[in-house]
């Protein structure tokens, strides 16, 4: 047995190997992939429900402001006071006026533990603050200020203006604060008599958008429709992401995006117009895949060790008989039939092992019988086709007799004396085995004719229509001629009409059809049948048995005529589907009165065979 990677054991032991292998990989890859789905569904789930709580939460808190400012500019006691104090030219009732006012702000304050400070600022200028500590500076240049054009550009609505490091009224106040304000209106004429202002702790904000975060290195944002930002989770180390090309929620949607290197999720207060973005880098959510991937590593390597102990196991249980049954093989390639094999393993390989040793007697008895019966064929073909004379001297002798009527000038005669002379040299001539074609065979059949013609003086003709591509196909050597004599001496030479033997080609799909067809007396019903059951047994029946019934027959004297009609039609069927096949060979159709027709099908040779 060849050594190496072609022995029968590696070979197998490589097959399992490798079917375990992909196995293994396929369902690590499949459970990898389903794996890493679900995490990263449930992160989206998560950071959804994580922005949709946070959005709520900003929501309340904003509304809670909101109601601060609208208690405030619905305060019909603190307004009226501010007109008053405004229009008021008494030193005293202002003092009293403003006290009352800064008493009402600081009402307003102490309702909440956010506020940082109120201030109200009149069209005339004047100022109430009330925050905490009490030491307010008041910014004199407020009237070009940002926040200050912001809330004038407002048409009374709330204006949030979201984070500040430091107050952006109070130059004392350095911390970091959420401003929010709106104008305040005179209730019984709609007139504007100034802007308030209102600075809170924005932790309840951050601690709010700290919720959208799912790792460390998440940051959430809240940016207005102009993606200006608002407020912001990251550290000022951490640059600002450009958030043009960012997705945009609608209403109360919420968008999970995690198409790119980040899951981003997105959502709209409805309180204000702002958009509160959390952006999450992917590899924070692969983190948790990570792990999964490297607990699996270590799960395949366990799997791939012992898928190489098992496909060693098995692959020696199997290749043991094998190896016994291969070496036995050898024996019998050496032409010992007499050897046998025991083993004892699975059912499958026992079977072989079994149907191997009956093979090998039933091998041993078909070469015997088969070396019998070739040797029987052969003789019996040598007996059927010599003849008693001595086929050289007898050609030879006709050829001289050719010449002797060629100095007599005797044509007729001569053309039929080198006719047979052809026909016999034709006939004797084996050196080739069985084999010949159809140029050849259409050759003798002129010479058959030559010989019928003159014999009949004209009674019968023939008609070729073969085709050129036809003429170099093989067959049995002395097909055509047994044909056209059983056309010629049966149904052509009893008509008292001109007899026609026609000989043409037809191809058909994969077949090649060579038909002889004669417009004789045609062939009795029960006798046709007859020979075509006997062409349909020779088909099916043994060789030699075949052979023996056909030597039979042609040396038992007296043989009926029928019967010896069909020996010569059999024997060229027999040839054919011996060298074809059994599904070619003669077809026979004929009608009394009209003629026969003898299809010879062989199969059509490929081109450049």
């Amino acid at each position: 047995m060849t050594r190496g990677l072609h022995s029968i054991h590696n070979r197998l032991f490589l097959l399992f190997i490798s079917c375990m292998l992909v196995l293994v990989l396929l369902v690590s890859v499949v459970y990898y992939k389903k794996t890493t789905d679900i995490i990263h569904s449930k992160i989206s789930d998560l950071a959804e429900k994580n922005i949709s709580q946070t959005v709520g939460l900003f929501d309340l808190l904003l509304q809670g402001y909101d109601s601060i400012t609208k208690s405030l500019n619905s305060n019909y006691e603190m307004l009226r006071l501010i007109q008053e104090r405004d229009s008021s030219r008494d030193e005293t009732v202002s003092i009293i006026n403003e006290r009352t006012i800064t008493n009402i702000i600081g009402a307003i304050y102490y309702s909440r533990d956010d506020i940082v400070g109120i201030h109200v600022v009149t069209n005339a200028g004047k100022n109430y603050n009330y925050e905490r500590g009490f030491d307010s500076v008041i910014d004199t240049d407020y009237a070009t200020s940002e926040w200050y054009q912001k809330l004038m550009d407002s048409s009374g609505e709330m204006v949030w203006l979201g984070l500040y490091k430091g107050s952006v009224i109070n130059r004392f106040q350095k911390d970091t604060l959420f401003v929010f304000g709106r104008k305040l209106y005179d209730l019984s004429d709609h007139r504007m008599i100034g802007v308030m202002l209102i600075e809170t702790n924005p932790q309840p904000i951050l601690a709010a958008l700290s919720n959208v975060t799912i790792s460390p290195n998440s940051q959430v944002y809240i940016v207005d429709r102009e993606d200006r930002m608002i407020a912001s989770t990251a550290s000022e180390k951490v640059s600002m992401p450009s958030f043009d090309g960012l997705p945009r929620p609608q209403a109360s949607e919420i968008i999970v995006d995690d198409r790119t290197g980040q899951l981003i999720v997105a959502a709209k207060a409805k309180m204000s117009d702002w958009t509160v973005f959390g952006l999450t880098p992917k590899s924070d959510i692969n983190a948790e895949v990570v792990k999964t991937r490297e607990y699996l590593y270590v799960v395949i390597l366990v799997l791939i060790l012992l898928s190489t102990v098992l496909a060693s196991i098995v692959s020696r249980n199997i290749a043991s008989p094998l190896k016994l049954l291969i070496r036995e093989m050898k024996q019998v390639e050496m032409g010992n039939f007499k050897g046998s094999v025991t083993v004892k393993s699975f059912e499958e390989i026992n079977s072989l092992v079994s149907s191997f040793n009956r093979m090998v007697n039933r091998m041993d008895e078909l070469i015997e019988r088969i070396t019998l019966s070739s040797m029987s064929e052969k003789n019996a073909e040598l007996q059927a086709l010599q003849s008693q004379v001595n086929p050289h001297f007898l050609y030879n002798t006709l050829d001289m007799i050719y010449w002797m009527l060629d100095e007599r000038e005797n044509d007729r005669l001569g053309r039929v004396i080198l006719a047979l002379s052809h026909m016999f040299r034709y006939s004797s001539d084996w050196q080739e085995a069985s084999k010949t074609t159809l140029r050849q065979e259409l050759d003798q059949m002129r010479h058959y004719m030559t010989i019928i013609e003159n014999r009949l003086e004209g009674r019968v003709s023939t008609e070729l229509h073969i085709d050129p591509e036809c003429l170099d196909v093989v067959l049995p050597k002395m097909t055509l001629q047994p044909i056209i004599e059983n056309a010629v001496k049966y149904g052509l030479e009893p008509l008292d009409r001109p007899g026609i033997l026609r000989v043409s080609t037809e191809i058909c799909e994969y077949e090649l059809r060579i038909i002889i067809a004669d417009n004789g007396v045609g062939i009795e019903e029960s006798t046709l049948q007859g020979m075509q059951a006997m062409l349909a047994a020779e088909s099916t029946e043994n060789d030699g048995q075949k052979m023996a019934a056909l030597q039979l027959e042609q040396a038992t004297p007296g043989t009926d005529v029928k019967t010896r009609r069909g020996i010569g039609l059999t024997n060229v069927h027999r040839r054919i589907v011996l060298m074809f096949g059994e599904i070619y060979g003669l077809r026979i159709h004929s009608k009394q009165g009209e003629g026969t027709t003898v299809t010879i099908a062989m199969p059509l040779p490929r081109k450049g065979v």
